[in-house]
């Protein structure tokens, strides 16, 4: 579905939480679904940033969006049930959600991760990701047919050296997927994974800071599998881990 030509409309009246939507693919990914007719929720830490997602999406006439500052690395419980509240209030369910905020944390020998560094990277990959789709399962109930994408990455499926914390916390997100599609099979809630691949953003320069950035996949151009999964044309598809550029 990579080359997936979405409708126009694929998208409208529904309404989408972005995690990470202040940069990179989820500012993208805010963009776009706002172009085909969605209502955004721009969820991260910057605020400035997400404004200037905001202002985007407003000047280009498409549906105004919401905002919601939020730092999953010092996020609980209580923030994402209070926020799982103001959405059910202000639009009534949730019919998307992309959970794109991660953070690399250091490339390094596994015996070499320091415990914070350890802890704020599964902290902010999964435990974040984790509580916050609990929070909003109730109102994700309360749409006529949900989408929850996760993000996930290669190392998260065929572990690498050096990549110890992130590696960990993309093959738990992988299995939690795995787990609430199961839990969910046969109901209006449906749970994917989606592997960007190599693409033109910042943590992909933090990565690999010698490649040339001019060779990669802009964010724009792995769009078509985010529609795809947001939209209703994914309806039978759940429990899978797609690549928006499969080898």
């Amino acid at each position: 579905m990579n080359d997936y030509n979405a409708p126009e409309n694929v998208l409208s009246e529904k309404v989408i939480l972005i995690t990470g939507a202040g940069a990179g693919i989820g500012a993208e990914a805010a963009r776009t679904f706002a172009r085909f007719g969605a209502t955004c929720i721009l969820l991260g830490r910057t605020v400035s940033k997400l404004e200037a997602v905001y202002d985007e999406i407003v000047a280009a006439g498409y549906a105004e969006p919401a905002i919601i500052p939020l730092d999953l690395k010092g996020a609980t419980a209580k923030n994402y049930e209070d926020m799982a509240r103001t959405i059910q209030d202000q639009f009534g369910r949730l019919d998307g959600v992309l959970h794109n905020a991660s953070v690399l944390g250091q490339l390094s020998a596994f015996e070499d991760i320091p415990e914070d560094e350890w802890q704020d990277v599964i902290q902010i990959n999964l435990t974040g990701a984790a509580l916050m789709t609990q929070k909003l399962l109730p109102v994700l109930r309360l749409a006529d047919h949900a989408s929850v994408v996760f993000t996930t990455s290669s190392v998260g499926r065929t572990g690498r050296s050096f990549w110890g914390t992130y590696a960990v916390s993309k093959f738990a997100t992988e299995g939690m997927m795995q787990v609430l599609a199961c839990e969910y099979e046969n109901r209006n809630v449906r749970f994917n994974c989606i592997n960007p691949g190599g693409t033109r953003t910042d943590m992909r320069a933090n990565a690999f800071p010698a490649e040339d950035p001019q060779t990669l996949k802009t964010p724009a151009d792995i769009m078509p599998l985010y529609l795809y999964l947001m939209g209703d044309d994914s309806l039978a598809v759940n429990g899978q881990s797609l690549d928006c550029q499969p080898k």
